[in-house]
């Protein structure tokens, strides 16, 4: 699964890419690595607002139903063969964004309990700035009514690449084509069309 990324692109680049504006340029996070389990805010691009790059989405999806915020250490991923059946996501199927990144970070098990491993950098072959699926949704705290704005990153089986980096589970994030990115934002356009062997170009070289 994949829960470490990078997003290096400044926010001129951003701009530049998508054509866009970004909604807080105080909040954008640029940074070389990134834990998923800190639950950053990672810029995206909702559905409702394809004219606008958000700051303030929390990776780590929580449903409405979820009692607190606990629950997002279970959701930073979801598989995309089966987010129609899952009650975390079943609901927001339509609910679709636009995650943005420079590369991503998984690591090759040397041995069956992953002691020895190491670590790889994956970046697209093609666009230095790139996007993963995503989907979001906004939780009301119960106790306090605070609102807060969750996604999570899809994923899907691995393709050779990544047959090979991520050996044990096999498992990796849908990295979009730049020219699917409006179909990926398209409800018109089913959710099945970008699981493998739907793919982008990707490069996986050793990291430190």
């Amino acid at each position: 699964m994949c829960y470490y990324t990078q997003q290096m692109s400044t926010i001129d680049q951003v701009k530049k890419r998508f054509h866009i504006e970004i909604d807080n340029e105080e909040t954008f996070l640029q940074t070389d690595f990134i834990n998923g389990f800190a639950y950053p805010n990672l810029p995206v691009i909702l559905d409702i607002r394809p004219d606008l790059v958000t700051t303030n989405y929390t990776w780590g999806f929580l449903p409405s139903w979820a009692k607190d915020k606990d629950f997002r250490k279970n959701t930073l991923n979801a598989r995309i063969e089966t987010i129609d059946e899952k009650a975390s996501f079943k609901d927001s199927t339509e609910k679709r964004c636009l995650i943005i990144a420079t590369a991503y970070y998984e690591w090759r098990w040397h041995d069956e309990k992953g002691k020895s491993k190491q670590k790889y950098q994956i970046n697209s072959q093609d666009e230095e700035i790139f996007t993963f699926a995503g989907l979001y949704n906004t939780w009301t705290e119960p106790s306090t009514g605070q609102q807060f704005n969750t996604y999570t990153m899809l994923t899907t089986e691995a393709n050779e690449v990544m047959q090979y980096v991520h050996n044990y589970k096999k498992r990796m994030p849908i990295l979009l084509n730049k020219n699917d990115e409006a179909s990926w934002l398209d409800h018109s356009v089913a959710v099945s069309e970008f699981a493998y062997p739907y793919e982008a170009k990707i490069i996986a070289l050793e990291s430190n």
